[in-house]
């Protein structure tokens, strides 16, 4: 139904953004809400899913984003959630060359997928994502520039961002006490260096 909306970003929170478009608010599930600002006037390319009782959107900064979503979706035992914990990873270089080379054990590492959807990632998108248009290394990096509170609120944002995503509680306490230790930063800088740790 949806392809694209266009307007302010009004509410950033853990788990969504709210896009207000023509005076109506639109709840959209993102990778990461924290590479967005308040009053940011942004375009989400978004998906819409729809299920028995819940209707959802689904955005991304780019359409190449959007059709990795998608691709991921395919695969038997991917849901909504899981597709966006993989692709809060901003090594989507590192994702790809797991899938070429059936790389399970790394990808058994994104919260909620088993040696079995592992492998079925690899049997389903091997030599399918290489020749989408606008894969690159840095194609879902986003510029750090988020102002720095004077108190540590980012740093918990990101580890309430980490458990949306699905993380356990002793990942993310492994973390925290990983980040506490690196110098004061901004959520979208804390959160892309949690994922890092917990990724490999």
């Amino acid at each position: 139904m949806y392809d694209y909306l266009k307007g302010i970003i009004t509410i950033v929170t853990p788990t969504h953004v709210v896009i207000e478009v023509n005076d109506i608010g639109y709840k959209i599930f993102t990778v990461n809400p924290f590479e967005f600002n308040e009053q940011e006037k942004v375009t989400l390319y978004v998906e819409q899913i729809v299920r028995e009782n819940e209707i959802s959107l689904y955005g991304f900064t780019n359409i190449t984003a959007k059709m990795l979503f998608n691709k991921l979706l395919n695969v038997s035992g991917i849901g909504p959630k899981s597709a966006l914990a993989i692709l809060a990873n901003t090594d989507h270089t590192a994702l790809i060359t797991a899938i070429e080379s059936e790389n399970i054990e790394y990808l058994v590492k994104f919260p909620g997928i088993g040696k079995k959807t592992a492998k079925q990632i690899a049997l389903d998108l091997k030599g399918k994502l290489t020749e989408m248009p606008g894969i690159s290394p840095d194609l879902f990096s986003t510029s750090i520039n988020a102002p720095v509170n004077s108190e540590n609120v980012q740093l918990q944002d990101a580890l309430a961002a980490l458990s949306a995503l699905g993380y356990g509680k002793v990942d993310i306490k492994r973390v925290e006490k990983q980040l506490i230790k690196e110098p004061k930063a901004d959520t979208q800088a804390y959160l892309s260096l949690g994922l890092k740790l917990l990724i490999g």
